[in-house]
């Protein structure tokens, strides 16, 4: 069983779970939560609980309607709302001797090495001092243009920065179906996934999760991210009470199997980036050139799209834009765009300074 061979395990619970339709907090199911939580503590398991909310709560509190909230005003509401959330947990989980702490992430806090890096080292740090770490996304300071915008894919990461075993992600039905669980009576519960192909997007399209099919897609996606990262990962019905010890004893969810990679820490979070800053289009012989392990070269370089500094994300495709690999560029774009399909040899005498000859360097690229 995937959840009892894991060490270290994050679970992910949305704000439909806290708060039901009528806008009143489901304090019976975090009570119930907290049990769960304490079942895994007291089996020698590090917890990450990523939880939604702030936003929500926030709206309660001030008792505004959250759909007329615009952008700055939700930042604020989420400010209020974040107290509202921790206060909740709190109040609750220390009835059971679990110590809380707080954790907000932006999107830069996973994307950028360093402060990744940084990130792993306080949940290594607040493991060690027995806190259990809740995690949430910045809403108070992270704009449209820098947020995850879903907690499925903050959660993922969060997995894979900090080295877990397993994500379990709560949802509103028991998993991924091969087709509509709420419309189809005879709807097959999918329990094991080892790729995601055409076929099991094709299940995607039939589902229906909190929010529409959306809400399915944002879980594929982490998906695909714990599966590259060496990470289990569990769609599971959360609306039900103890949904932990419901998969633990009846194991009603669907399993994603991670996929063996040997792929060093660093190239893990490559890969596992969620938000590229640009793209290259790349020629046939260079395409060759990566498959043998080679560095990308400015020769053979076709087209550049989007603006992207030094050391960004970028993804690398083919003339029919499929993407064979992504990387850290060891250029900024309008570099690139004066160096492409020149030989590495008069790049210096083109920008007029010395510089790497690779584009990106083989280390800081990942074949997809």
């Amino acid at each position: 069983m995937y959840l009892n061979n894991s060490k270290q395990v994050v679970i992910k619970i949305g704000s439909s779970l806290l708060i039901d339709n009528n806008k009143k907090i489901r304090k019976k199911w975090l009570i119930d939560f907290a049990k769960d939580i304490e079942l895994l503590t007291k089996n020698k398991k590090k917890v990450i609980i990523v939880s939604s909310g702030a936003i929500a709560l926030g709206c309660k509190k001030l008792n505004i309607n959250k759909k007329n909230l615009k952008l700055d005003k939700s930042q604020a509401v989420a400010s209020i709302g974040q107290i509202e959330l921790m206060n909740l947990f709190n109040e609750i989980f220390k009835k059971r001797k679990l110590n809380l702490s707080q954790i907000l992430l932006t999107l830069e806090d996973t994307e950028i090495r360093r402060r990744a890096i940084n990130a792993k080292r306080t949940f290594d740090n607040l493991f060690d001092l027995g806190f259990i770490p809740l995690v949430n996304e910045n809403d108070s300071i992270a704009t449209s243009e820098i947020k995850y915008g879903d907690n499925d894919r903050l959660a993922s990461r969060v997995a894979q920065i900090s080295g877990s075993d397993c994500l379990i992600l709560f949802s509103d039905v028991d998993g991924l179906f091969d087709s509509n669980p709420k419309v189809n009576r005879n709807a097959k519960l999918i329990n094991n996934v080892k790729d995601i192909n055409n076929k099991i997007e094709n299940y995607i399209s039939k589902n229906v999760s909190e929010h529409g099919t959306g809400g399915m897609k944002t879980k594929i996606e982490a998906a695909r991210i714990c599966q590259i990262s060496g990470c289990y990962m569990a769609i599971a019905n959360g609306l039900i009470n103890r949904p932990i010890k419901n998969i633990i004893s009846k194991n009603i969810c669907t399993w994603f199997l991670p996929k063996i990679s040997k792929l060093d820490a660093r190239k893990k979070w490559i890969i596992s980036s969620i938000s590229p800053k640009g793209e290259l289009v790349i020629d046939d012989g260079a395409i060759q050139a990566l498959k043998k392990g080679k560095s990308l070269l400015a020769t053979g370089i076709k087209n550049i799209n989007g603006k992207f500094s030094k050391g960004d994300h970028v993804k690398i495709l083919d003339k029919n834009m499929k993407e064979h690999a992504r990387g850290l560029s060891s250029f900024n774009s309008e570099e690139i765009l004066r160096i492409k399909g020149q030989h590495s040899s008069k790049i210096s005498e083109i920008l007029g300074y010395v510089s790497k000859s690779e584009v990106i360097h083989k280390d800081d690229m990942v074949e997809i």
